[in-house]
């Protein structure tokens, strides 16, 4: 596994992201625990290390300067930055986000119990005071956050759906997608509104990706 450490160092650098490195350690050490904990919980199908560093920690990795850039110059809720992970999975993009962005607390909410209960190991592991792992259905959720993310988890429609209940006053939520999802967007109700677009390039994944940010109007 720490043969993949110069490819993530690389693709690092291609994503212009700084981290520091208790963070760059934590990323491996995160992979590792994926590959570990997915012989037993088949968290992901994605079994090949290099793999998993494009497809999964690579491909999350992306969204961290957008992520950054949309909370930039807003003011900061009393409470802190909260961040819902919808259909979290193994914590794509949820643990990746908690580990290169400390001052935000990240929900990662799954209705599969197993699912949850690695977010919850990789917490305790990785030492991530702002990461939960959450065994619910999204649409049950009471708190209300600032930013909800999913990555390939759903359709448009039903993403923002179940999770409008819990998404905080001037919220937003950002959606990770492959090609540029059109008939996705046609298919939304008229008050929830995509406010931006981005293409987003993942080092060493030829493969079309692109970020969504919607609001409610």
């Amino acid at each position: 596994m720490q043969a993949l450490e110069p490819q993530l160092r690389s693709g690092l650098a291609a994503l212009h992201l700084t981290l520091t490195e208790p963070q760059v350690a934590a990323l491996m050490a995160y992979l590792a625990l994926i590959q570990k904990w997915n012989k037993v919980y088949n968290l992901t199908a994605v079994r090949d290390p290099q793999e998993m560093l494009t497809h999964h920690l690579l491909d999350s990795l992306a969204v961290i300067a957008p992520l950054r850039r949309q909370l930039e110059g807003q003011p900061i809720p009393a409470a802190g930055w909260r961040l819902l992970d919808v259909g979290s999975g193994a914590g794509l993009p949820g643990v990746v986000i908690a580990i290169c962005c400390p001052d935000i607390r990240v929900d990662c909410v799954d209705t599969v119990g197993k699912k949850a209960a690695f977010i919850q190991q990789a917490a305790v592991t990785l030492k991530l005071a702002n990461l939960r792992g959450v065994h619910a259905r999204v649409e049950s959720l009471t708190e209300s956050y600032q930013v909800i993310s999913s990555r390939a988890f759903a359709s448009l429609l039903d993403f923002t759906s179940w999770s409008r209940q819990a998404l905080a006053e001037q919220g937003v939520w950002m959606a990770m997608k492959g090609k540029h999802p059109a008939e996705e967007m046609a298919a939304l109700p008229v008050d929830v509104k995509m406010f931006h677009v981005e293409p987003l390039l993942v080092p060493g994944l030829d493969a079309e990706r692109c970020l969504l940010w919607l609001q409610l109007v």
